[in-house]
């Protein structure tokens, strides 16, 4: 695929889903209401329609095929209104949409994967012409598909009991076209040659009127009031043109006229719209107005000029070039340091000096904006992984028959284009795991337990200076710690004395692989699958997961994940000659203790107290096997460290101070040798040059103390 056309298919992905997010928006709202907006059907037709337009420019048959029933659809429901449809229709509406857009969404899915097509869309195009059928008392005679009629007939076809008058001089015409633009489009007499370049790269054989619409301007104005035509020798050449203006924007509507029918019989006093079978407006962002009463508002309303479009204000970006931004702004800020901390400065003469420093500060004000700038680029609100909850949490009621309703708060929090991206599999794994582990099964059940029959799901986001905070909360059961204790003892996953796990411990047990409580195996859960992985994919993003429960009243999950992974606060500190960079985000607080303070546990590791807790001393110098200044720890400094519910101190020479680093992945060639797990969690180049380690607190806590 060349690099045009990969453009094109990322710009039709990024268009499709989005269109799909919104309609999903667009039906989970409304089937709380029970019923569809008028501007919601409007909604949905434009975007039936340019899904179908968009797919059928890139060969997506079969998403192409589905969207243009579906628009047919909301055409039929746009015209006679949605209130001629009964409760039960609507709720047979809402299930048929909601597996229309999975269909779609599973079509665009293979389209990202490079996975071909499915052809055979037969049975899926038959329950939606069904279900047309159904609320159009399946005999009413005013119902006709854009391709076909009711009783089978084409469009031209179907034409045969159509009169007008007005039609162009062109005695061989069997069957003419009569074509509306939308309002306002501009240069019409352009626009419709356009259109009629679009017919004939078709290779059909057609006259089209006014002749000279390329040539002459003032062709404009007689189109904007009258319309402009296509005339045909045949039936065949008009159905075959059919399907390309079928295709074509800026189309308000068009109309096939039998030429011998139409002089054949006399012009009744009539309407336009009350003797022409209008065709759908490929484009029309509002509901259509009839042709009599468009030509009545121009005449009786000066033309006024139009004005330039709007631009739009919004830009889609490759995520790889906003990495590469980033990158370079993190050599920015690394020459930046170089630069401000070089040895040269100090034969600089006092006066020189000052006016360097002077610069320098200006460059490092300028530096930190470009920083900011940068980071947030790549910022996105976190609603769309929210809203896609709302998804899950409907089709669940409905298939365990449960009535849950899903709160939100927060969803307008911002986070790193790449950590949102992987938030959707550990929200989607916790959201399921509550609605079938968590809320009761009956409201019976909650009603005896003296709660709101009605379950509730609590999705909440909000964030600090360096981390989003992600909670999911249910109204239900509530863990309970001795029983999971008892499945882990079953299974045989203890790894130390049972009356050795605190309730916290207890309950973290969910997070182990092949772990479940469910004795037997459903759609949602059963197989000892999910909260594993949603433990390693917040890890993976330097994210961490802790829970707590109350019997009887509920489950809270607490996802903490940094905002960026990028650029990021740190403390320096010193083991030796050797400096390491510790996320600021996982500092509690630094200090200073006598020997005295020191206590050892049975296994004769040292231990500190703080705020009654007594924590694991881990000596970094130790750790990684280097050489440092003290080995008594009153001559160094203890820095309290936490990672999600686990928290240690380490022990380190000096502190050096906070300072703003790049985080530098570490090359591939080290990834055998799984360093994140011994607490490395890349490095970051210093102002002189030399390499900084940043500690990964989590892997030296699991390494150091849990390994003991």
């Amino acid at each position: 695929m060349d690099n045009g056309m990969e453009g094109m298919l990322d710009t039709y992905l990024l268009e499709t889903e989005g269109l799909l997010d919104r309609l999903d928006e667009m039906l989970i709202a409304d089937e709380k209401v029970g019923d569809f907006s008028t501007d919601d059907v409007n909604e949905i037709f434009r975007i039936m329609h340019t899904i179908k337009g968009s797919s059928a420019m890139m060969e997506f048959n079969s998403l192409s095929v589905i969207a243009h029933h579906i628009e047919d659809l909301f055409f039929y429901i746009r015209d006679k209104g949605i209130d001629t449809l009964s409760t039960e229709q609507k709720k047979e509406l809402f299930n048929l949409m909601f597996r229309s857009e999975d269909y779609l969404r599973s079509g665009v899915d293979k389209v990202k994967n490079g996975e071909p097509l499915e052809e055979n869309h037969d049975e899926f195009n038959a329950s939606i012409n069904d279900f047309l059928k159904k609320i159009s008392n399946s005999g009413d005679d005013s119902l006709e598909e854009t391709s076909e009629g009711a009783d089978g007939q084409s469009p031209v076809a179907a034409a045969d009991s159509l009169t007008i008058t007005n039609l162009p001089d062109d005695p061989k015409a069997e069957v003419f076209c009569h074509v509306y633009l939308e309002e306002g489009v501009g240069m019409e007499n352009l626009r419709a040659f356009m259109i009629v370049n679009a017919v004939r790269e078709s290779e059909i054989e057609f006259r089209y009127y006014p002749s000279d619409m390329d040539s002459n301007p003032s062709t404009a104005q007689a189109i904007i009031d009258e319309g402009f035509y296509f005339a045909f020798d045949s039936s065949e050449a008009a159905n075959k043109a059919e399907l390309v203006l079928r295709e074509q924007p800026h189309i308000l509507s068009y109309e096939f006229i039998n030429a011998s029918k139409a002089k054949e019989t006399p012009m009744p006093e009539q309407q336009p719209e009350e003797i022409v079978e209008k065709q759908p407006a490929p484009q029309a962002a509002q509901k259509q107005e009839a042709p009599a009463q468009k030509q009545a508002e121009n005449k009786s309303q000066p033309q006024q000029k139009q004005s330039a479009p709007v631009k739009q204000s919004l830009i889609s970006v490759n995520l790889q070039k906003l990495d590469s931004l980033n990158d370079l702004v993190g050599e920015i800020v690394i020459t930046e340091s170089m630069v401000t901390s070089s040895p040269v400065l100090k034969l600089l003469p006092q006066e020189s000096m000052d006016t360097f420093m002077k610069s320098a500060r200006q460059l490092r004000k300028l530096t930190d904006d470009l920083q900011d700038i940068s980071m947030s680029l790549r910022m996105v609100s976190i609603s769309g992984v929210f809203q896609k909850m709302n998804r899950i949490v409907r089709d669940m009621k409905q298939k365990l028959n449960k009535d849950v309703k899903l709160t939100i708060i927060g969803e307008d929090t911002e986070v790193d284009k790449t950590i949102v991206d992987s938030l959707q599999d550990p929200l989607m794994h916790i959201v399921r795991n509550s609605m079938d582990h968590g809320i009761e099964e009956t409201s019976e059940e909650r009603i005896a337990a003296g709660k709101n029959p009605q379950g509730e799901l609590i999705l909440s986001a909000s964030h600090n200076s360096s981390e989003v905070i992600i909670s999911v909360t249910d109204d239900g059961y509530g863990m309970d710690p001795e029983k999971l204790l008892d499945k882990a003892e079953e299974k045989g996953i203890l790894t130390k004395p049972r009356h050795e796990y605190s309730k916290k411990e207890a309950l973290g047990l969910i997070m182990l692989p092949g772990f479940s409580t469910n004795q037997q195996v459903t759609e949602y859960s059963g197989r000892g699958v999910g909260m594993d992985v949603v433990k390693k994919n917040l890890e993976s993003v330097g994210g961490t997961i802790s829970i707590t429960s109350e019997l009887g009243e509920g489950s809270t999950f607490t996802m903490k994940i940094p905002l960026t992974m990028a650029i990021m606060d740190g403390m320096k500190v010193m083991v030796g000659d050797t400096i390491f960079t510790i996320p600021i985000a996982n500092i509690r607080s630094s200090f200073k203790i006598d020997n005295a303070e020191v206590i050892l546990d049975e296994n004769g590791n040292e231990m500190v107290e703080r705020l009654d807790t007594f924590y694991p001393i881990v000596r970094l110098k130790d750790f990684y096997h280097i050489n440092g200044l003290y080995d008594d720890l009153k001559d160094g400094v203890l820095i309290w460290v936490e990672a999600g519910d686990r928290s240690c101190c380490l022990f380190v020479d000096d502190l050096i101070g906070e300072q703003q680093v790049v985080v530098k992945p570490l090359p591939q060639y080290f990834n055998p040798y799984n360093l994140k797990d011994y607490g490395i969690n890349g490095c970051s180049i210093l102002g002189d040059g030399n390499i900084c380690i940043i500690i990964d607190v989590l892997g030296i806590y699991n390494q150091a103390v849990e390994n003991t």
